[in-house]
């Protein structure tokens, strides 16, 4: 999908855009055919935007082999049917050679991962991925902001050096902020992405986000259109009702400052027998009775 316009790119962002997780085999390695069976369950349900090495993907605990292969069997399972979001970062000669691999193998977008580093100025943020952006010209560029100090000013500063960048995955937990930074950005320049999922998705609505990012609809599919559709058409009741239904789910996701984020959808995934509950270093699999309670929230959203 890369020979689409940046117009039609940006559009993809105003809906459900999918972090697919990556399932591994019991020998460690990334399972390809559980792979894809995730990948069509969620193309069957109507995703059509999908984040291949996002952070529900376990983006930092794959090798740089593994994040291509990610990139790869998600953009030929997609075909026509999704827009592929694929994530890079790391140091700037990695996050440049990972965004053109995802051009090369089709990918319409990429999402760059905010910088881990310990020391990050905002001419430095403003450096890394204007580097990103020059590199692939051609594809539509997210930047993923999770540093509450940086401001709208340096947003519209790297756009108008790089008109790549289509638009913002925007996770700082403050939606007066998050309303503010889009607004000095400039709100209309930017396709707006609520990037902490379904619990912030109401309130950044409010403020001018059009779509969200979702882990949750690996499990649940229904569940997170169900909501798009409801913020789309303002029935912010009618979204509310879904936020009910997925609250306690997202609450164990989110505890211990998200100890515990991809683990719980991996074991959402392992209770309908989709793919096994291994996660990686630095995170852990569920003692026993978080188990049980992932298992019967599961339960209750196919009843």
């Amino acid at each position: 999908m890369n020979g689409t316009t940046f117009e039609t790119r940006r559009a993809a962002l105003a809906g459900v855009v999918a972090i697919p997780v990556t399932p591994f085999a019991a020998d460690g390695t990334v399972d390809r055919a559980a792979h894809r069976v995730l990948l069509r369950r969620l193309l069957d349900a109507g995703i059509r935007t999908l984040t291949p090495n996002g952070n529900t993907g376990e983006f930092y605990a794959l090798t740089p082999e593994e994040r291509r292969l990610v990139t790869e069997l998600t953009v030929q399972e997609a075909g026509e049917r999704a827009v592929v979001l694929a994530g890079v970062g790391h140091d700037v000669p990695t996050a440049i050679a990972s965004a053109r691999h995802a051009r090369a193998c089709g990918a319409a977008m990429v999402m760059v991962h905010q910088p881990v580093h310990p020391y990050v100025s905002h001419g430095g943020w403003l450096d890394y991925h204007r580097a990103v952006a020059e590199s692939v010209p051609d594809l539509g560029v997210v930047p993923y902001v999770r540093d509450a100090r940086l401001p709208g000013g340096r947003l519209a500063e790297l756009a108008d050096a790089c008109p790549n960048v289509i638009g913002v995955k925007y996770a700082v937990p403050d939606a007066a902020r998050f309303a503010a930074f889009a607004r000095d950005a400039g709100l209309d320049r930017f396709g707006w992405v609520a990037g902490l999922a379904e619990p912030y998705a109401p309130s950044y609505f409010s403020a001018g986000a059009t779509g969200f990012t979702s882990g949750l609809v690996n499990v649940a599919p229904a569940l997170s259109l169900d909501m798009i559709e409801a913020l789309r058409s303002g029935d912010f009741p009618a979204a509310m009702r879904v936020w009910e239904q997925v609250r306690r789910f997202e609450e164990l996701r989110a505890a211990d400052g998200s100890a515990d984020n991809v683990t719980v959808v991996k074991e959402a995934l392992a209770s309908l027998g989709l793919c096994r509950r291994d996660v990686r270093p630095p995170s852990s699999q569920l003692p026993a009775e978080r188990r049980a309670e992932v298992a019967e929230i599961v339960r209750g959203w196919f009843l």
